[in-house]
């Protein structure tokens, strides 16, 4: 997919006791650590639900149940120097295997990129406290008007 092009996307925020599941990632270009729920490309032919499930799947080898649409944003942004567009999906589920709520750090090997993935339990006032970025831009606003 080129940069010019408008990307859609699913992120799910797994809420439980007052935190999201979040991956740590990194931008070079801001030399700059953020948050984002787990989640991905929808794929062509693919209904965001499904995106979901094959999203966290693929990114944490879990399952997904009770997926319920919360809300839709528009996010343009700049990424390692490259302006991107994105239409994020954002849902609410729940983790099949109960035992991901307890561990406050999930770490995956991402066999494509062969770097670790690491995706950790955060509350806002967590997330506020380190000063880090939540992505897409509104959603510590709206997790704050809506979850909280």
């Amino acid at each position: 997919m080129s940069w010019r092009e408008i990307r859609p996307i699913v992120i799910c925020l797994f809420y439980y006791n007052e935190k999201i599941l979040v991956f740590e990632g990194y931008d070079k270009g801001k030399d700059e650590i953020f948050y984002r729920p787990l989640g991905g490309a929808i794929e062509f032919g693919e209904y965001g639900e499904q995106a979901v499930k094959r999203e966290i799947r693929e990114e944490i080898q879990a399952e997904v149940k009770d997926l319920k649409f919360l809300t839709i944003f528009e996010n343009i942004f700049t990424y390692e120097g490259k302006i991107g567009h994105e239409i994020v999906l954002v849902f609410d589920g729940t983790l099949v295997d109960t035992s991901l709520y307890e561990k406050n750090l999930i770490v995956q090997e991402d066999d494509e990129n062969q770097t670790k993935f690491n995706a950790y339990w955060k509350s806002l006032n967590e997330i506020k406290q380190e000063n880090r970025p939540l992505y897409p831009d509104g959603l510590y606003n709206f997790i704050e008007k809506n979850l909280i």
